[in-house]
């Protein structure tokens, strides 16, 4: 395989080590992106745990389901304008803004008495989240040289891991201990603490701003706010008209969205062709984005399928689950330290065997045994482990430089974007094949072939994605020849 031509400048031999990363000049600034990860997966893990005795203490067991949409809105909504905002305003005020956010959210959530205020604190945890992600993404792609990407971004994956067992951990003895309350109040005083550091610390003279302001543009984010909102009120109760409905209404807006943003100029929200397979950085989002529709299956329906069909208990099918973070954080430390000429390659196995995990859990999930479902979680969070280390490096070196920021910041945007795409999509097909009567002798089995079946689809786009992805060349190089 060919090596790929390099922007002028850019460390391109091999990876920092972990010692170097951990000691050097720029360990402060992956502190702080750790930290922002950290808030982000532990937080919602953490609320899924404790919305049990959430429910027992203020009520509102209907709008459950909107614990977990609104906090999704709300970081695909802000995850959408962070580059925009660090382009603009360069990376500190919007960090501080975002943590901010989060931890005013995490205040309403503790102080709720009632399941509706408790959900306006999860949208603003979510807004403040949300942005902290893709502002780390960003800040991983501007502030490090791409020598060290591949360590950061494993170092991300294990903050991501380790959130699994450690955020739901922390919730279970909040409520056992104290109050569900304080957990909020735990990481709202840690999003407190982010926010002073950020303010406190000089800014890196290339994480400030880069682009001219001007009129922030609100109507596309209204677009994109109602096509979220649209698709993700589609997913929290499925019916056979509603959820068509209001799914097609939320692609509506989402086209129109993505039609008037690429029309936008410098105002641009995500990168240009966003999603055109012909450019390697639309390719790039696009597999991103269909291959997260295809492996929410396992997550969203999984649990339920597996005790259904295979009488397993809560602790097992939790470990089953867990296995897809463990596979993923393992991955990316052991081939974080492979030099810029293998990423294509591990991009390629990586994708691959996420694709591979599909039909695996097609067959595992209705025929077990419980270790093979167990595997193939693994397999496909080892496989998102592997590439996802070297994306954003490579993604990176074929962008334009002014789409740097915002190819680095719709990376995690448009992934949850896929998750939450997904989850209305296969809910929707679950419960025309029977996922609603997992009572009933052999309808959880159908309902499992048929969820995994309607994935195989998505991961076939994805893959296609992935091989247009690893073919394409920098930008400059498009660009001399062009010309």
């Amino acid at each position: 395989m060919t090596d790929l031509p390099q922007p002028s400048g850019s460390p391109v031999s091999g990876s920092v080590s972990w010692r170097a990363l951990l000691t050097g000049p720029h360990a402060a600034a992956l502190a702080l992106i750790c930290l922002s990860v950290w808030l982000h997966a532990a937080d919602s893990l953490m609320v899924a745990t404790m919305l049990p005795a959430i429910v027992a203490e203020v009520g509102g067991a209907a709008l459950v389901g909107w614990s977990v949409s609104l906090y999704e809105i709300g970081s695909i909504i802000a995850g959408s304008a962070s580059a925009l905002l660090t382009m603009r305003h360069g990376l500190r005020r919007p960090m501080i803004c975002a943590a901010s956010l989060f931890a005013a959210g995490c205040l309403v959530s503790a102080l709720s008495p009632s399941m509706p205020l408790v959900l306006t604190g999860r949208l603003l945890q979510g807004l403040g989240g949300g942005g902290l992600v893709a502002l780390g993404f960003v800040a991983a792609g501007v502030i490090f040289p791409r020598s060290h990407t591949a360590r950061v971004m494993a170092a991300i994956s294990t903050l991501w891991g380790v959130s699994a067992f450690i955020g739901p951990l922390i919730a279970a003895l909040f409520v056992e201990y104290a109050n569900w309350r304080w957990g909020f109040a735990f990481f709202g005083l840690q999003a407190v603490a982010l926010a002073l550091w950020v303010a406190l610390r000089p800014e890196p003279e290339n994480a400030r701003r880069t682009g001219e302001a001007g009129r922030f543009p609100l109507k596309r984010l209204a677009l994109l706010s109602a096509g979220i909102v649209l698709v993700a009120a589609a997913g929290v109760e499925i019916g056979p008209l509603r959820t068509p409905v209001l799914m097609v209404a939320g692609l509506a807006c989402l086209a129109a969205f993505l039609w008037l943003d690429g029309r936008g100029a410098a105002s641009r929200l995500l990168p240009r062709a966003a999603f055109d397979p012909r450019q390697p950085t639309g390719a790039a989002l696009l597999m991103i984005l269909c291959l997260s529709m295809a492996t929410i299956a396992i997550t969203a329906f999984g649990p339920l399928l597996i005790t259904a069909i295979h009488d397993a208990a809560p602790l097992a099918v939790g470990y089953i689950i867990v296995c897809s973070s463990v596979g993923w954080t393992l991955a990316a430390i052991l081939v974080s330290g492979s030099p810029e000429r293998y990423d294509r390659f591990f991009i390629a196995l990586g994708m691959g065997l996420v694709c591979l995990s599909i039909p695996g859990f097609l067959y595992a999930v209705p025929r077990g045994p419980l270790w093979l479902i167990a595997m193939m979680a693994a397999l496909e969070g080892g496989g998102f482990g592997m590439a996802w280390t070297f994306i954003l490096r490579r993604c990176t070196g074929l962008a334009p430089p002014d789409e740097v920021q915002r190819v680095s910041g719709a990376i995690p945007t448009v992934q949850r974007a896929g998750y939450a795409l997904g989850a209305v999509v296969v809910g929707m097909v679950a419960n025309a094949t029977g996922f609603l009567e997992l009572q009933r002798e052999g309808s959880a089995t159908t309902a499992s072939n048929w969820i995994f079946i309607a994935c195989i689809p998505f991961a076939m786009i994805g893959l296609w994605a992935m091989l247009a992805f690893v073919r394409g060349r920098p930008a400059t190089q498009v660009l001399s020849r062009d010309s």
